[in-house]
Formats: C-alpha cells, structure tokens, sequence
C-alpha cells in the first residue's frame, strides 16, 4: 500500500467549514483490544497564527505542536490536564491550523470504550478528553502520521447528516480576548454526546441526525 502523504479533504476549504464538514463522519481507532469509534458530533476549529487561543499563536512552533505545521490530514496529539485530546491539522503544509475533536456518538467498539473508561451512557465519549480515554489512548506516537494510513480514521464517505449545525464560542479560552467569543466550535444540534449539552436540548428521537 502507498502512504498517504496528505489528505486534500483538509485543504480543500477554509478550517472552520472543514469543522462543520467533519460533523457526522465515523472517526475509528484499531486499538490492542479491537476497533472503537463514532459519529462525529462536536468539533472546534483553531485558525493559527492570527488565533490567540490556537498552539501556533504568532508562529509558535516547538517538537510539541509540529503536527499542525504537517500537511493537511496530519494526527496531533497533545496533553493538557493530564488528558490527552485529539487534532487533525488543516490547510497546506505550513499554515499551522487545526480542528480539534471534541465529542463522538459511539458505535464501534462501546464495550471496549466502556472498560477503557469505567464509564456508560453519554459521559462515555462526551467530551475531548473522554474520548481518548475511552479510544485507550495515552500517549503521542500516532503524531505526525496522516488520517487514514494510522490507526486512526476519519472516514469521509461513511457519514450521518445532521440535521442542523449549532455553533457556539469554543470551550476553555474564555482569556483570550476577541478570540474567546468568535463562533468557531460546532455541533450537531439535539445530539446527547455533545458536550455541555442541556437535557432539555437533547433530541432523545433521531440524536439530531437527518
């Protein structure tokens, strides 16, 4: 097999529309135990240099965020809290931007994800950190590898439609001036995995797909 050595997908349109474009897509992991994955419900999207909340703020470039300068499709991986939280690098190789992952619906593997995290029900995925912990992943080796030739997946043509797309400000960078209240994290409306999510928003019918 050939290795990718980007993914157009990830250029092929401004960060934020590549964020919303993501919702509903089935993000997997070959993990030791099995495969484990979901639709993708929630996501975020950082745009580089001129993004104060973003790794690459001013052109900030260290061994940690080279991920986001790879080409477009490029695994990053980092760890805040002591959680480990999931990027795919977006725009050509070069422009450091990104989108991180924030929550999945899980489909793939939940008995798996259930021991990884001791956890059932919505607090299994809802949330970035979750979900790495549920996938079993605690650690960066899987940085700078491309989406699709890792054991990680984003699969593009297996995708659920939502039938509308919320955006709100992103979560955690309420210090970071203009930046803090720009409408960059998006979700699937009425989906219970969505982080934060009110029970009385929760479409417990269709979880907000079409």
């Amino acid at each position: 097999m050939t290795l990718l050595k980007e993914d157009p997908f990830y250029s092929s349109g401004s960060t934020d529309e590549i964020s919303k474009k993501l919702l509903g897509m089935l993000l997997t992991y070959e993990s030791p135990e099995g495969l484990v994955g979901g639709w993708i419900v929630e996501t975020e999207a950082y745009m580089g240099q001129q993004d104060s909340a973003a790794h690459a703020f001013k052109g900030r470039r260290t061994p940690s965020n080279e991920p986001l300068y790879g080409p477009p499709g490029t695994v990053y991986i980092y760890s805040i809290h002591g959680r480990y939280l999931l990027d795919v690098a977006a725009q050509p190789k070069g422009v450091p931007q990104g989108i991180l992952i924030r929550a999945i619906e899980p489909t793939i593997g939940i008995d798996i994800m259930m021991k990884n995290r001791e956890k059932h029900g919505v607090d299994l995925t809802n949330g970035p950190g979750k979900l790495m912990e549920a996938f079993g992943i605690a650690d960066k080796k899987m940085n700078m590898e491309i989406f699709g030739d890792s054991q990680l997946d984003i699969h593009q043509n297996d995708k659920k439609i939502p039938a509308q797309i919320e955006e709100s400000n992103r979560i955690g960078v309420a210090n970071q001036g203009t930046w803090a209240t720009k409408p960059l994290r998006y979700f699937v409306k009425g989906n219970p995995y969505v982080s934060g999510i009110r029970k009385r928003d929760v479409d417990e019918t269709t979880h907000g797909w079409d």
